[in-house]
């Protein structure tokens, strides 16, 4: 990408489209993308990438797209649609990226409250949402495409290859269409606008400047040491905070390779053959792959499943303990070595975590057994805290000091504190600007000061490592008035798997109770192999073996909150095993 600027200080690198400038200067043949096409892995340089979003740019400019606009961006991950990103933040446009599942309606509030005249669709599915909400939302004015498959007979408009040739014709007439406009973008601009889930509502656009996301992107690799080369598979979707600083933005700051599965069918295959160095997943995805390794086991022969179990053994002794670079005793290398060639290498090949340095769970409470799963297979998994409204990064695990209970440490600059209500607040450079056209729900957010009401309700443990015990809202009191918070109680008892579902009582009571349904798998096993005979789900709950067992793993979560002096007054003191399901309704 040919620039207008001169500058050599940070100036040169606050925004994107800078940056992906600097890249194809000093090192145009390095790869920056990959995408699979029919099988086939197709690898693009920084020198190619930084062409194609000059030309996308100025044909965007020739169709009229300028400062302050809004571009629309929806389909799954694609080299393209992130290129359309810098393309618009080239002009001094706004990319919003949208879910891909989104339905119309969710689509079509979102074009209309952005104020967006341009869109950018993958393909005919999502061409389809965007002409069905044009009669509603008369001010989007260009949709474009890149995938021309089944698009023969839409002739009104604009594919990806027709603006990138409009582009080039820009260009031979204006030379300096994209590169003058490039050099008037500061960091304190407009970078991106996301979209919160809106469940509380409608959703509310999260501006986030360059000045935020470049600060994240450097923040987290630095914390643990990203470099040029590493690579990642972006899967997750694009609309989401964390893609954009995972695959996006730390692709530019960093100069990660970003690989594009074929489709979401092909990830776990696609996984395996990139291999890559930086990984995210969210614990449902870990929990899923735990579930394809058990399914396997269980269909292995005796050999190869006792083997499994022992070196799992050792696995869980010691893998966590070489991760920590705590001393590991030579037998224990020595049988983690041979547990690897036999179990530990395979398997992590298998999951396409062979080559992984550096990986995060976020989201959902992860399990503590799901989460040592994998630390101690050796794959170096930490937990992170973040939200859109921060441009991702709140906390992290130091290598060294990664505890299943924790989210983390503070990352640098990152402020927190906890309010009287037991509220996580947090401050930092990476704090959003606003929600787009609601400065209500922007002071609600976020102080003067700068301060961001995260929602959450945690605390700060002798360790400095924060934890999240539940929703604000939710966290209530005992008669005594000892903290009580349902969902830490709820998430601690479904950790095992015996049990499926748990609800916690307690506010304004004078002690803890709670209603738990048996996992009717788990628990039928566990029954089955002790020769406990059962006919039904109702049967087998009101077993009293099935209760003891309930009751010591009861205990032992009484146990763990007896450790913690916020939450010893918590623990549950009566509960039920209920003798149905809980239902949705």
């Amino acid at each position: 990408m040919t620039t207008g600027t001169a500058d050599t200080g940070t100036e040169a690198r606050d925004t994107f489209p800078k940056l992906l400038a600097e890249r194809a200067r000093t090192g145009a043949s390095q790869p920056a993308y990959r995408e699979k096409e029919y099988g086939i892995w197709q690898t693009y340089d920084w020198g190619h990438v930084a062409r194609q979003v000059d030309l996308l740019a100025a044909g965007l400019a020739d169709l009229g797209f300028r400062r302050g606009d809004r571009l629309i961006v929806v389909g799954d991950n694609r080299p393209q649609l992130y290129w359309s990103m810098c393309a618009a933040q080239s002009l001094g446009g706004v990319p919003v990226p949208v879910y891909q599942d989104s339905v119309a309606d969710e689509l079509a509030f979102v074009v209309e409250h952005g104020g967006a005249r341009f869109a950018l669709a993958e393909n005919q599915e999502q061409v389809d949402k965007l002409l069905e909400i044009q009669k509603k939302v008369p001010t989007l004015q260009v949709v474009m495409y890149v995938d021309p498959r089944g698009m023969r007979h839409y002739d009104s408009l604009e594919s990806y290859a027709d603006v990138q040739e409009r582009g080039a014709k820009r260009l031979a007439a204006v030379p300096d269409t994209v590169s003058a406009e490039v050099a008037k973008g500061r960091g304190a601009d407009d970078a991106i606008m996301l979209y919160t889930s809106g469940t509380t509502g409608r959703p509310k656009g999260a501006v986030l400047s360059y000045d935020n996301l470049v600060w994240a992107a450097r923040a987290g690799a630095s914390f643990d040491g990203l470099k040029a080369g590493d690579e990642l598979l972006s899967y997750l979707p694009m609309a989401w905070v964390g893609d954009h600083i995972f695959s996006y933005a730390q692709g530019y700051v960093v100069g990660l390779v970003v690989n594009c599965p074929e489709s979401a069918a092909t990830v776990m295959t696609d996984l395996r053959e990139i291999g890559p160095t930086y990984y995210f997943a969210p614990p449902r995805v870990l929990e899923n792959l735990i579930t394809q390794v058990t399914i396997r086991m269980e269909d292995a022969g005796f050999l190869k499943k006792r083997m499994f179990q022992y070196f799992m053994t050792v696995a869980r002794r010691v893998g966590p303990a070489r991760l920590d670079g705590r001393p590991v005793s030579l037998v224990d290398r020595l049988l983690y070595a041979l547990g690897n060639l036999l179990v530990y290498g395979p398997l992590k090949n298998t999951l396409g975590m062979s080559r992984v340095r550096v990986a995060y769970t976020a989201g959902e409470a992860v399990g503590p057994e799901i989460f040592n799963f994998y630390r101690a297979l050796g794959v170096n998994m930490k937990q992170l805290y973040g939200q859109t409204e921060a441009s991702v990064f709140v906390t992290i695990h130091p290598n060294g000091e990664v505890y299943p209970d924790t989210v983390g440490k503070p990352v640098s600059e990152v402020e927190l504190k906890i309010a009287d209500s037991g509220e996580v607040l947090y401050r930092s450079p990476g704090v959003f600007k606003e929600y787009f056209k609601n400065p209500e729900a922007t002071n609600d957010t976020k102080t003067a000061d700068g301060w961001v009401h995260t929602g959450d309700a945690g605390y700060l443990d002798e360790r400095g490592h924060l934890r999240i015990i539940d929703r604000a809202k939710d966290v209530g009191k005992l008669n005594d008035g000892t903290l009580f918070a349902p969902k830490f109680i709820e998430n601690k008892l479904k950790f095992y798997p015996h049990i499926n579902e748990a609800v916690a009582f307690g506010h304004g009571r004078d002690f803890v109770a709670v209603f738990v349904n048996i996992d009717m798998t788990a628990v039928g096993d566990w029954a089955e192999r002790r020769n406990i005979s059962y006919a039904s789900y109702q049967e087998l709950a009101s077993r009293p073996e099935v209760h003891d067992l309930i009751q010591g793993e009861i205990e032992q979560v009484n146990r763990d909150l007896a450790d913690d002096p916020r939450m010893a007054g918590a623990q549950i003191r009566r509960f039920l095993i209920l003798h149905k399901a809980l239902e949705a309704d």
